[in-house]
């Protein structure tokens, strides 16, 4: 198989597995997962609020997840780990399903915006952007953005510190798709400094220079002449 081609299937693969654990880990708060391959297999981390769901009483769940992964997807040797997120509201991907299943129970898109941004903002959070898009109140799909604090939405800190989150929610109207995107407020922005003042510094004693002042001695002058001599002569 060609390098190309490799990667494409690395990636549709990875897909693949994303969408199947959005779907069987929805109770447990999935907040996405972690796949690298090692020397004995595949590591597979899945970040989940509520762990005790996605292990299942005496570790049904995650051997019959182990068991999928092999056989469906074609992952070699996955060792599944189960983390908890430790503060929810930052994970852009939990917050992209709350919000979700808030419209899919019927709220007001606009109140259920406005409640995401002013949980992760009330977290700490440096910054928050909710977008939510699709037939929100009739017919016509159109697209409801909500934004409060600092996001980025270019460059490598865009990729890097910005955390992405999407999710889908299904009503009568429609499908209404769901992004969230959230900056952590530990992490450090390329265009944010600080100014430090100088240590102090202990003051330095006086220099005395000793410097010669007098006038410069004609080389044309006899120096064994006497005083009356030189009178004469000048």
């Amino acid at each position: 198989m060609a390098v190309e081609r490799k990667f494409v299937a690395e990636g549709v693969r990875r897909a693949r597995v994303e969408k199947y654990l959005v779907k069987e880990l929805k109770r447990a708060g999935y907040g996405g997962m972690d796949l690298v391959r090692t020397p004995l297999g595949t590591q597979v981390t899945i970040f989940a609020e509520k762990p005790g769901i996605v292990i299942g009483k005496g570790g049904k769940l995650v051997r019959q997840l182990t068991q999928d992964l092999a056989t469906t997807f074609g992952v070699e040797s996955p060792q599944i780990e189960v983390q908890q997120v430790q503060n929810p509201s930052f994970n852009a991907k939990i917050m992209a399903e709350r919000l979700a299943n808030a419209l899919e129970r019927g709220w007001y898109f606009r109140k259920a915006g406005s409640s995401i941004i002013r949980r992760v903002m009330d977290s700490g959070a440096l910054g928050c952007e909710v977008i939510i898009a699709g037939k929100l109140t009739g017919a016509r799909a159109r697209t409801q953005k909500f934004v409060e604090g600092y996001i980025k939405h270019c460059g490598e800190p865009a990729i890097t510190i910005v955390e992405t989150g999407y999710a889908v929610a299904i009503k009568k109207l429609g499908t209404i798709g769901v992004q969230v995107r959230i900056i952590p407020p530990d992490a450090v922005l390329p265009d944010h400094w600080t100014m430090t003042a100088a240590p102090a510094r202990a003051p330095r004693k006086p220099e005395i220079v000793v410097t010669d002042v007098g006038e410069e001695i004609d080389e044309d002058i006899d120096l064994s002449m006497g005083e009356e001599e030189f009178q004469e002569e000048q």
